[in-house]
């Protein structure tokens, strides 16, 4: 909090103090500049030349953790409240440190300063997807946004000036929070829902629900002939959840669900093909007299949440349960 005030406080200052100079009315181009932001809740975000900054400020959650529709860009009015847009020219070299400074310096000495007025924001957002060491897998490490400026108006010596677009270009992001997806070998299976599930004490779970009756039986699959199933929305329907906080045995199994931990995001597989592209692999084995040992890999599978997705890998092991037979 204390930095979202910081960020707002040094915003209004460097809209104050202008020496009015020569202003000419001359292309602003950005668009290969890296954008950087003072605050890591990115509050301010800005772009320097050697003696030019091009300065945004935006409300807390402008720039969102998941992927934009495909030609359907957030849309933002330009208001110089809210979302505020300014160019400034220096009398010297600019740094990022000048302008993340509460107590602006002396110098260089703003000469032109442009306030937008209006204009129309879009930003469009893709997720940045790093390869795993192994596995032909991925994951979602950030998000780029792509910021672009339509029909800025700006106010120039009292006279308003439009351009019909600014390029503001690329701002990179993290993620909050990064996904764990390293569960053990011991899996289980809920005796009156069917459901199967593992989980991480730290606080994530992923669980298969509505699972085909063929899948678990208590014969011994032959050898590199697994059962398979599609996954899908409500068949095989697998969930990937993250908590708020620590996660135990107890929570499964339950009806009603548990009302703690509480959930703080969940991915769900993408539909599958079968044997091309999510579905499940059982291989059953014999585990001591009369019992079974169930091993759970999903192959080729997609996890989805909202416009974004990763994929898990070729393969990826959700662990083992045993059944007892009845004699």
């Amino acid at each position: 909090m204390m930095r979202k005030y910081a960020s707002l406080l040094l915003f209004a200052l460097l809209l104050n103090g202008c020496d009015d100079g020569d202003i000419t009315v001359e292309q602003i181009d950005f668009e290969t500049v890296e954008a950087k932001n003072c605050t890591t809740d990115n509050l301010l975000v800005y772009k320097l030349k050697s003696q030019e900054s091009l300065l945004l400020q935006v409300p807390e959650g402008t720039f969102t953790e998941d992927e934009t529709p495909l030609n359907v860009p957030d849309q933002h009015n330009i208001d110089n409240t809210s979302y505020r847009l300014v160019y400034r020219g220096y009398d010297g070299a600019i740094t990022g440190t000048d302008i993340c400074s509460l107590i602006p310096p002396a110098t260089p000495k703003i000469i032109n300063e442009w306030y937008a007025k209006s204009g129309l924001m879009e930003i469009t957002t893709t997720a940045t997807h790093t390869p795993n060491a192994t596995g032909n897998g991925n994951r979602i490490t950030g998000y780029n946004h792509n910021i672009s400026i339509k029909n800025v108006t700006y106010a120039v010596n009292g006279v308003d000036v439009t351009v019909p677009e600014i390029k503001f270009g690329d701002f990179a992001t993290g993620v909050t929070n990064t996904l764990d997806l390293a569960f053990d070998d011991t899996a289980a299976q809920c005796s009156t829902s069917g459901q199967i599930y593992n989980f991480i004490i730290s606080g994530a779970s992923i669980t298969i629900d509505d699972v085909d009756a063929s899948l678990i039986q208590n014969t011994v699959t032959p050898l590199n002939t697994p059962r398979t199933a599609v996954i899908s929305s409500t068949k095989n329907k697998l969930l990937y959840r993250v908590y708020n906080s620590t996660l135990n045995a107890d929570y499964f199994c339950k009806t009603p669900v548990p009302s703690t931990p509480t959930l703080r995001e969940t991915w769900a597989g993408v539909d599958g093909v079968a044997n091309v592209s999510g579905y499940i692999e059982v291989t059953t084995t014999t585990n001591g007299p009369n019992t079974f040992l169930h091993t759970i890999v999903l192959k080729n599978v997609t996890l989805a949440k909202g416009n974004s997705s990763f994929k898990l890998g070729d393969s990826f092991a959700i662990g083992s349960f045993s059944t007892v037979a009845t004699p």
